[in-house]
């Protein structure tokens, strides 16, 4: 009897899955014993090799940016800080190094627009939940208004109401997602970073930006990047001194 070649690939997918989870806690284990004895680029590296490999958590982050804490790299701290945050953001041992990081290096924050701010109590996945739950109320009670011959002002009510929150609901992700802590945001990883009026090392300085500062990018020209600083201002930096958090 002949067996799918689709069914084997299925069942090799289902035995190998543990077994890739198995030398990721592995390999985890062996990047926080690396980092207990104090050999920091050591765990750096183990750390970057799981991120790599697909293992992605807020634990591994977090632990990633302490080691580069450690090290003094405080742009690569507060960058990994904030991607733990970006997947966890009730972390509270990544909140809380994320500030004294940002502290000790005294780094540039953005800060967010008027809705942001009233709209921060919810991510973006909540917002997406009730979009989705208020969009099929939403139908039912359309579905109901067309097929039933008598109309209820109940249900007409209940249409409104959930058209009003569905549309609340994607006002909000929009907002978060294009606000300062949405897909655009990145840190400032190198040292010494000038925003400049133009592309090219000799243009006018606007801004110094310390490690871990927060920039928007707006759009990238060859190697720089056209972004939104803190202090309501704007300016190039070079590509290479700044990573997105999100990945």
């Amino acid at each position: 009897m002949k067996i799918p070649i689709s069914l084997i690939a299925l069942l090799f997918c289902a035995l190998a899955a543990p077994s890739v989870l198995a030398q990721g806690e592995i390999e985890f284990a062996k990047a926080n014993q690396a980092f207990a004895q104090g050999h920091f680029k050591e765990a750096i590296s183990d750390y970057e090799t799981l991120i790599r490999d697909g293992q992605w958590s807020a634990n591994v982050f977090y632990d990633l940016g302490n080691a580069y804490f450690r090290t003094g790299d405080f742009g690569q701290a507060i960058l990994n800080y904030e991607r733990a945050r970006a997947l966890d953001r009730h972390h509270p041992e990544a909140t809380a190094n994320l500030q004294i990081a940002r502290d000790e290096a005294h780094a540039l924050e953005l800060q967010p627009s008027w809705p942001e701010r009233y709209l921060q109590f919810g991510s973006v996945n909540q917002y997406s939940i009730t979009a989705a739950v208020a969009f099929w109320i939403a139908a039912f009670c359309l579905a109901a208004l067309i097929f039933t011959p008598r109309r209820s002002t109940t249900v007409i009510s209940l249409l409104l109401a959930m058209l009003l929150l569905f549309a609340g609901a994607i006002f909000a992700i929009w907002q978060l997602e294009r606000g300062s802590k949405g897909d655009a945001l990145a840190v400032v990883t190198g040292k010494d970073v000038q925003a400049r009026l133009a592309t090219a090392d000799t243009a006018n300085a606007v801004l110094a930006l310390p490690p871990g500062s927060e920039i928007k990018v707006l759009s990238t020209r060859g190697d720089w990047i056209y972004a939104a600083l803190p202090n309501n201002l704007r300016g190039w930096i070079p590509a290479k001194n700044a990573e997105q958090v999100r990945l």
